[in-house]
């Protein structure tokens, strides 16, 4: 599962600088130093470090309800639904097919931009000059944001490119 986190965080463009986790019906699924913090919060019994949980062992657990979830950056709580679309065959076939990006639509919102709340208030400076945060945003950002910006072919080519230089590493 570790692996298909660094895809989402490519994929979202972010930098991995929060705590994540997958969450399979009542089940985490994280790196062990955030299950180890979160323990005493709740029942940790059936949490699982991600590096030692196959994604295809995910989907197969999933699969009655088609979808699990993946959270980030809790403080800003980025939420992920992952949908199963299909049944891809057995687990060894799905890591042959993973991580591919089906579709999607506009830009992935920055990291550390505030959540879904502080995207909001981010779009909106962006896109009134007379806004006092205005030049702020711009200059973070650094210039120009296209919050409908969406090239599906561009990404998996871009993956390939990505994926490939680190396996000959």
């Amino acid at each position: 599962m570790s692996t298909l986190h660094h895809y989402v965080q490519w994929v979202m463009g972010w930098q991995d600088t929060h705590p994540h986790e997958f969450r399979v019906l009542e089940k985490v699924i994280a790196p062990d130093w955030w299950l180890k913090e979160t323990s005493l919060d709740r029942d940790s019994a059936e949490d699982r470090d991600e590096r030692r949980v196959k994604v295809g062992t995910v989907i197969s657990e999933a699969v009655t309800t088609g979808e699990f979830d993946y959270l980030y950056d809790m403080g800003d709580d980025w939420r992920h639904r992952l949908v199963i679309e299909s049944d891809v065959g057995t687990p060894a076939r799905i890591i042959d097919r993973l991580p591919l990006c089906t579709a999607g639509e506009n830009t992935c919102p920055p990291d550390d931009v505030g959540g879904p709340h502080g995207y909001a208030g981010f779009l909106a400076a962006l896109a009134d000059p007379d806004h006092e945060d205005h030049a702020t945003m711009t200059t973070w950002i650094g210039g120009v944001f296209d919050p409908r910006g969406f090239d599906l072919n561009h990404l998996n080519r871009e993956w390939r490119v990505a994926s490939a230089t680190c396996r000959s590493r």
